[in-house]
């Protein structure tokens, strides 16, 4: 194999480009990204960078959130083409399509292009966000900073109550809408997601569940946002809308590449696609009957996916144990494993109370699943033992 391109330059696609290099390759690798930055680390656009712990200096902000500095990227001796699109795949000639009318011919390809954010339907007015990337985090951070602001937030995931977190520490009025009645019940189930959903109300958030969102209103000559209308007929003021009702893979460029697609780009468990030399990793890739949208799943597959990429087959495979985190109002949530609705969770230190405490989810006698707050050791001792469950015995 004497040329592999990365398509997608984020999380992924630079953990694919350090697994390429360290495992003997070679030959020419170019990484097409379609944002005009180099890598840069998302977790903190909803976070630090957003309330600018990480200092504007000298355009600091910038390069805090970076993953490799320059003498790293230089490293990799790649061809880089930034603020390119891939438009398609030609998987007979094995070429890339590109925005610009190139066609990126190649022996292999690593799709590494992530996700794009769920919008809502109708007009968007001035002053909604979305926050997914460098310039979606850059364009809230300044209006947040016009002044006191009525903030709602639509969505009580991660990002939802990230930036909800982060609103309320800058000093706005921050409401939470949640169309379920608890927010993250399906990865926590009821019990667990009522003790998350409280940090809201400890912070001074309000937090409206079992309702949607109708329309958004905006007036004056910028349409700017002035309301947020609810399915039961309620009208929110709101001069700040951030919508983080989840996102989709971005595989629409894939469409009629002949690449199986069902919610990201199907993949065995070794990360390879149906396609000879085509391998797919993070967001956009959907392993095993799973797509995992988190920053674990994103640096743990690339090597393996790359492996198997310059096999030219599957060799290897892993079975790992979901896991995220999601730092809000000063607590650090951590979850890992595989919870069913039946599995019970039992607290085994520290208490729900105290916003402080380790609890697991049990079926039968078997540790199925973890959740911790403000408990990171002993969470990552009983994290590792998961893993280790989860990995096949050896003969």
């Amino acid at each position: 194999m004497k040329s592999v391109a990365v398509i997608g330059a984020s999380l992924a696609g630079l953990y694919a480009a350090r697994a390429l290099r360290s495992q003997g390759f070679d030959g020419r690798l170019v990484i097409v990204g379609e944002e005009p930055h180099r890598p840069y680390d998302r977790p903190p656009l909803s976070k630090d960078f957003l309330t600018g712990a990480t200092a504007e200096q000298d355009g600091a902000d910038e390069d805090r959130p970076a993953l490799a500095d320059a003498e790293e990227l230089a490293g990799l001796d790649a061809v880089w083409l930034l603020g390119t699109r891939a438009t398609g795949l030609d998987t007979g000639g094995r070429a890339v399509l590109l925005d610009d009318g190139r066609s990126l011919v190649t022996d292999g390809v690593v799709i590494a292009t992530g996700a794009t954010p769920r919008r809502l339907p109708g007009p968007s007015p001035t002053g909604t966000h979305t926050l997914r990337t460098l310039d979606d985090a850059r364009a809230l951070r300044a209006d947040l900073a016009r002044g006191p602001a009525e903030v709602v937030v639509i969505g009580a995931g991660f990002i939802g109550a990230e930036v909800a977190s982060s609103c309320a520490a800058l000093g706005h009025r921050v409401t939470v809408i949640e169309a379920a009645p608890l927010p993250l019940v399906p990865q926590l189930g009821d019990e667990m997601a009522g003790v998350c959903a409280a940090l809201h109300g400890d912070h001074g958030v309000r937090l409206l569940t079992g309702t949607g969102v109708a329309r958004l209103h905006g007036t004056g000559p910028d349409g700017r946002v002035t309301g947020v209308e609810l399915t039961d007929g309620r009208l929110l003021p709101a001069s700040v809308v951030v919508v983080g009702i989840g996102v989709r893979p971005r595989t629409d460029w894939l469409a009629d590449s002949g690449l199986p697609l069902a919610d990201g780009v199907l993949c065995d468990a070794g990360c390879v696609t149906a396609l000879p030399r085509i391998v797919a990793v993070g967001d956009a890739a959907r392993v095993a009957g799973v797509r995992a949208e988190h920053w674990t799943s994103a640096t743990e597959q690339p090597a393996l996916a790359v492996r198997n990429l310059l096999a030219g087959r599957t060799v290897a495979t892993q079975q790992a144990v979901p896991y995220f985190w999601s730092d809000q109002y000063g607590v650090r949530i951590q979850f890992a494993g595989r919870r069913l609705p039946d599995d019970t969770p039992e607290i085994l230190e520290g208490s729900p109370d105290d916003r402080s405490f380790l609890a697991r989810y049990t079926r039968g006698e078997r540790t199925t699943a973890v959740l911790a707050l403000n408990r990171p050791r002993p969470f990552l001792r009983l994290r590792r033992a998961l893993g280790r469950a989860a990995q096949p015995a050896s003969s």
